[in-house]
């Protein structure tokens, strides 16, 4: 036999385990071979002794749940690297731990640039929006645009705000919003969706090895929490990093890459179609927003906020404007999967009428169509989702923060339609999960417990937040598992565990299938297993 030196030739036999394949043909095992990076054998300890010979390392699960190794389906990956060494505002419960703990990071990074952050002015004891003059007295000197962890909106000091031009006089650009002070007219440094690029053109991009670092620290989190593969919001530099990460072979994560659509030429003109690349890193998928978040205040309705009732949400501009809906066409037309940020119920209805658009119009092909998010729907428009063939991608761990303050923005009645997890599946709408990472942590296990208790942070939904829409935990683990690979056109080599599939594995620390629903949540990964081996113990 020929072996290919990228592999080592032994065999790995895991066996005494209770193995959730996820393959309906085969649910439950208690071994699996893998030889190189393909599991070559599923079934009983019994049959598994015929296969092991002196030179297979046996690995003993000593009755540890294993399973197919987690798929994260909406993550910002590179970004999730640098927030895990850089500035973390994610904690803070309240404005002055807010200030304090920005103010020790400006005092080491004086006259830097200071990005990131991760706040949520929704866990703290106002929650109200912070203002520029909160961190104006200790950054004269340093520039700031921290972000709010939705990535909607961000809060700048007044050196940024100068560096951007920003004034009283300033426009706000089509969906978006330069937030103002209602006497003064005067930014108050809150700039959400489409004019924060006003402020990011001004900040500095990282180096290469800055760029690599961050891959290699969020590769390490991917490890840590048993992800083997994300589908990754990705930009032109964090293309070029996993390419360098493989090509130095410590690329331990399966990428799936979505570009922005406004760049989908790039792509057609070089002859690329969906799920394009090798089984590392994929192509062929684009990113677009037709909303911004509901904590932004800037997820588009068909009804108002109950807390400002001339707020409607910021449609995106190229929504409005008719550009999303030229180019979705000609990318679909194209062969090139699309996968569509919506968050409100007329955002949401919006994107779906332009699949219909695209499937009245365009030559019939498996594409696809993904809704990333899909938080608010009506229920009619969920029976449309199915209809379409679209695909769901939420992410389950934030209606966890959600639950606690999403009511008061739009009112007991429309809640009732959020994350409706049970209703999509009920109708048959193929359901995937993620992490949305930084925003929620890149946490499968967090995920799956949100999806099956709907337990909110306050603990004061112990029964669950809206808990006729809970799920089982077999749906929720099929969500961050074979629903994934589906979803990137991958379900014939991962997402489940059967003969033939790629070798990524994660095995817990506890039977999620039989504890306590509550107790999820505590569960650890014991170890991950990716392209045939071991690259995790805890």
């Amino acid at each position: 036999m020929i072996e290919n030196p990228a592999y080592p030739s032994r065999k790995k036999a895991f066996v005494n385990g209770k193995i959730y394949t996820v393959n309906e043909n085969q649910p439950y095992a208690e071994s699996v071979v893998v030889y190189q990076n393909k599991i070559i054998f599923v079934g009983n300890n019994d049959e598994t002794k015929y296969i092991i010979d002196r030179s297979t390392e046996v690995i003993d699960l000593k009755g540890k749940l294993m399973l197919p190794g987690f798929i994260d389906c909406h993550t910002h990956f590179i970004n999730g690297g640098f927030h895990l060494t850089g500035l973390d505002l994610s904690k803070t419960k309240s404005t002055a731990e807010f200030i304090s703990i920005l103010k020790l990071f400006v005092e080491s990074h004086k006259g830097k640039w200071i990005t990131g952050g991760n706040w949520n002015h929704e866990a703290w004891e106002t929650k109200a929006l912070p203002f520029k003059e909160m961190i104006d007295d200790f950054t004269k000197e340093t520039p700031v645009f921290i972000e709010r962890l939705d990535k909607h909106m961000g809060l700048a000091n007044s050196l940024a705000l100068k560096f951007a031009g920003i004034t009283k006089d300033t426009p706000d650009p089509e969906g978006g919003l330069i937030e103002r002070h209602p006497v003064t007219g005067l930014p108050t440094g809150i700039i959400k969706d489409n004019a924060m690029p006003l402020i990011y053109s001004k900040i500095p991009p990282p180096s290469e090895d800055e760029m690599y670092n961050a891959g290699l620290a969020a590769l390490n989190e991917a490890r840590r929490n048993g992800i083997t593969s994300i589908q990754d919001i990705t930009y032109p530099k964090d293309f070029f990093t996993y390419q360098m990460l493989e090509k130095n072979n410590q690329l331990t994560c399966r990428i799936y890459t979505r570009l922005p659509i406004a760049s989908y030429k790039n792509l057609v003109d070089a002859g690329i179609r969906f799920n394009f690349g090798s089984d590392k890193i994929k192509v062929g998928s684009l990113k677009a927003f037709s909303d911004g978040s509901l904590g932004a205040g800037t997820a588009w309705f068909f009804d108002p906020y109950l807390d400002d009732n001339n707020n409607f949400g910021l449609p995106n501009d190229i929504l409005i404007d008719g550009r999303l809906e030229q180019w979705a066409l000609d990318a679909d037309r194209n062969k090139l999967q699309l996968s569509i940020h919506a968050i409100g119920d007329k955002a949401n209805a919006a994107i779906i009428d332009l699949v219909y658009k695209i499937e009245r119009l365009n030559p019939k092909w498996d594409r696809r169509f993904r809704i990333e998010h899909a938080q608010h729907l009506r229920r009619e428009d969920i029976l449309r989702l199915a209809e379409l063939n679209v695909i769901v991608s939420a992410q389950p761990y934030h209606l966890v923060d959600d639950g606690t303050w999403a009511e008061k923005k739009i009112g007991t009645e429309r809640i009732k339609e959020a994350y409706s997890f049970k209703s999509f599946l009920d109708a048959g709408v193929k359901l995937c999960f993620g992490s949305d990472w930084t925003v929620a942590p890149l946490n499968a296990i967090l995920g799956i417990h949100a999806a099956v208790t709907r337990e909110t942070i306050d603990g004061k939904n112990q029964n669950g937040w809206i808990p006729e829409q809970k799920i089982s935990v077999e749906e929720a683990i099929k969500g961050y598992t074979i629903n994934g690979a589906y979803a990137a056109f991958e379900e014939n080599i991962k997402g489940t565990i059967e003969s033939g599939k790629l070798a990524d594995l994660v095995v817990l620390s506890d039977d999620i299938l039989s504890i306590e629903a509550e107790k999820i949540k505590d569960v650890k990964v014991e170890m991950t297993v990716f392209d045939g081996e071991i690259n995790y113990r805890a």
